[in-house]
């Protein structure tokens, strides 16, 4: 297998620590940030030279295939499921559990303890959820998810913070890992196009659906229309398959006809094309600023933001966890939830202040080597290897 030379330097990635590295997560061809997140792990694991064994979840309606890393699917909610992922799972040495409530069978996506309670090998948790306000039975699933985890990762401190002062569980298990974000592609020399329009290129990108609060970006554009700050806005992405299932396209087809009303045709565009990552780092990075206007006030972890981070692009975001923990140096601008005229009001600010641009890209810059994702790699098999030595003690 290759092994990149840079990863294989790193003590962790030896042959010597050499691991057989099991996970159960979503998985492309799966749309889903998650099945995103695994599969840019096991690239690293595998570019290190370490064997990946991925249990695909599957609810019977996505796309999941066997083959590749891929050595099983797991049926949700299905008599024998748990002891069938752990019997294709017991080659390895440590086994990785991605853990979201919707992702599992069972109420609350219970039916993970089911599976943790039948793999005899090591288990991390990665934690990518931590309500502030669970309802009682998601309190106590994710008491016993760590409870039954040798470590548990959360990816900001936010989320640590809120994981041990909320919940009964071992602070002394809490790791923090940050999100991994793909390695910055330079911004694409101007085009004819960007010559002729100089109008600032806003962007927000991926799976669209309600709570992602890109109506109020067009309402804030409509405002500035009026005062003649005229920029031009991207959103760029699919309908999440979940909320398409369930609702179809209304949330898009809403927010096109938002954009009709307000004038603001033309200004505003709608991208569904489907980018590979080093095509999607480009497109980011083509863009002056980033725009995450989530309703979510308990989002403690966005891919999104990282990647913007890691390409250097200047944010806009209202003020979710993660946004107030990363941008809060200075790579952005945070604004109050559902402020229209806030938002209104950091969009004319950076359209017509070039130095606070500057400031940020390069605050942006300062803050992207630690989340791109061969050095989160090499955290998260630093933190095996102590799993598996402190496995092996208490064998002995």
């Amino acid at each position: 297998m290759f092994r990149d030379p840079v990863l294989a330097a790193h003590p962790a990635f030896s042959d010597a620590h050499a691991v057989h590295i099991g996970i159960i997560s979503t998985y492309p061809p799966t749309h889903c940030g998650l099945a995103t997140f695994s599969a840019a792990l096991v690239k690293q694991f595998r570019r290190a030279g370490h064997d990946v064994s991925v249990v695909c979840l599957d609810d019977g309606k996505n796309d999941a295939t066997v083959g590749g890393v891929v050595v099983a699917r797991h049926l949700t909610d299905t008599v024998g499921a748990p002891q069938g992922t752990a019997a294709a799972l017991r080659h390895c040495d440590v086994v990785v559990v991605q853990h979201e409530f919707g992702i599992f069978g069972g109420a609350d996506g219970d039916e993970v303890l089911a599976i943790m309670d039948a793999l005899d090998v090591p288990v991390v948790v990665v934690a990518h959820t931590v309500p502030l306000h669970p309802t009682p039975h998601q309190a106590e699933v994710l008491v016993a998810v760590c409870a039954r985890a040798a470590q548990v990762i959360v990816m900001t401190e936010t989320a640590r913070d809120r994981l041990i002062t909320g919940y009964p569980v071992d602070a002394e298990t809490i790791v923090t890992i940050p999100h991994g974000a793909a390695a910055p592609t330079p911004r694409p020399a101007a085009s004819k196009v960007d010559i002729r329009d100089r109008r600032p290129q806003l962007l927000t990108w991926g799976l669209l659906g309600p709570g992602k609060g890109i109506e109020h970006v067009i309402s804030a554009l409509e405002l500035l229309n009026r005062r003649g700050v005229t920029p031009h806005y991207t959103v760029a992405g699919i309908t999440h398959p979940n909320v398409l299932r369930h609702h179809g396209d209304a949330y898009r087809e809403g927010l096109i006809e938002q954009v009709r009303r307000s004038g603001l045709t033309g200004r505003v565009r709608f991208d569904a094309t489907y980018r590979d990552v080093p095509e999607l780092t480009r497109f980011v990075a083509s863009s002056w600023a980033v725009i995450l206007p989530y309703d979510s006030r308990d989002q403690v972890t966005s891919g999104v933001l990282v990647d913007a981070i890691a390409t250097g692009r200047p944010i806009i975001a209202t003020a979710f966890p993660h946004a107030q923990e990363l941008l809060g140096s200075g790579a952005g601008i945070v604004v109050p939830h559902g402020d229209v005229e806030g938002l209104a009001a950091a969009i004319e600010r950076f359209v017509s202040e070039p130095s606070l641009r500057a400031t940020m890209s390069a605050e942006a810059a300062r803050l992207a080597p630690d989340l791109l994702w061969p050095n989160v790699a090499r955290r998260y098999l630093d933190l095996f290897d102590h799993v598996r030595q402190l496995s092996h003690s208490v064998a002995r």
